[in-house]
């Protein structure tokens, strides 16, 4: 077997058909067919089910197709882990939440760039749970969330912590006095749905203290929350830190509430079946860059020299 084979197949599987396996390896449609051909030669077995007019594989396809997506990966692993960090060319799948997009996912960008130059970066902000799913998929190279699963198919890195308060529009509520849990209950509650990582390590807290709250309003967005939030629909839960300023502007206030809500860890998750020496330097350059407390964060950087690498950073493996 050829490297060029299995991409061949791994594309057209990927994709779901020729011509897009054709575009995406810069070659013609007639020459991954050809790879094709050989591979299906070489173990005299059909790998393709050409009764149909879609790409489909067969079950021995299917085999083949996990041979390739591993043997490939470990090619794409030993190439990285040889070359120095400028000359890496290869894209990375990155995904994040809207909050880390809104805070210091621009300093990060910088840090990779400043390492690796050739690197195009994909990014894609989703929901915690999409972009989990996305990545068990093998649709997303790393993602950034709240650590709020726990999947043996996955290994989780902490990156950083992110402070959370009840907030409202000032005057909606007294908040010379702290408020026990209950009493928010009387408020109308603007809350983050279950497929937010927030949502769901929030949802776990306040079931663990006994209580379960009536929720009015759900929103996967957090612009919208702090939208409503300040026009007086209800009270939520955001990051104090980077809105601090609409807290000293007296668009926001925070309420004292005990107990107060935990700290949320956040995670870089990547698939445990796939490793990547760049995957893992991504991990440490957001540990090092992970800062929820001030709005779209830029900084001055030295490009990388040659023989740089991100200092290395303590973890969590699980």
């Amino acid at each position: 077997m050829t490297f060029k084979q299995l991409e061949a197949i791994y594309w057209v599987a990927r994709l779901g058909g020729f011509a897009q396996a054709a575009a995406r390896l810069h070659t013609t449609q007639s020459a991954i067919s050809k790879r094709i051909q050989e591979l299906e030669s070489l173990f005299h077995t059909p790998l393709f089910d050409r009764t149909l007019r879609t790409a489909r594989l067969t079950d021995k396809g299917e085999e083949m197709f996990a041979v390739a997506q591993r043997l490939l990966g470990q090619r794409d692993a030993a190439v990285e882990q040889f070359q120095r960090p400028e000359v890496i060319e290869r894209r990375l799948r990155l995904g994040v939440t809207e909050l880390t997009a809104m805070t210091w996912l621009p300093r990060l960008v910088q840090r990779i760039e400043a390492f690796y130059p050739k690197v195009v970066i994909e990014p894609d902000v989703d929901t915690s749970v999409t972009l989990r799913d996305k990545l068990l998929a093998d649709e997303l190279d790393i993602v950034i969330v709240p650590d709020a699963f726990e999947d043996p198919r996955c290994e989780a890195r902490r990156v950083g912590e992110l402070e959370m308060a009840w907030m409202c529009k000032p005057g909606m509520v007294d908040t010379a006095r702290p408020l026990r849990m209950h009493e928010l209950a009387r408020y109308r509650l603007l809350t983050q749905s279950s497929k937010s990582g927030v949502g769901i390590v929030v949802d776990r807290w306040i079931g663990a203290q006994g209580m379960k709250l009536p929720v009015s309003v759900t929103s996967n967005n957090m612009l919208a929350l702090i939208s409503m939030t300040v026009s007086g629909l209800g009270v939520t839960y955001l990051p104090w830190r980077c809105l601090q300023p609409m807290i000293d502007s007296g668009m926001l206030a925070t309420i004292k509430v005990t107990p107060a809500l935990p700290v949320t860890r956040y995670v870089a998750l990547y698939r445990s079946d796939q490793r990547s020496t760049l995957v893992a330097s991504v991990t440490m350059l957001a540990q090092e860059s992970c800062d929820f407390t001030r709005m779209f964060q830029t900084e001055a950087l030295q490009p990388a020299s040659p023989d740089a690498q991100p200092a290395p950073a303590k973890g969590r493996r699980r």
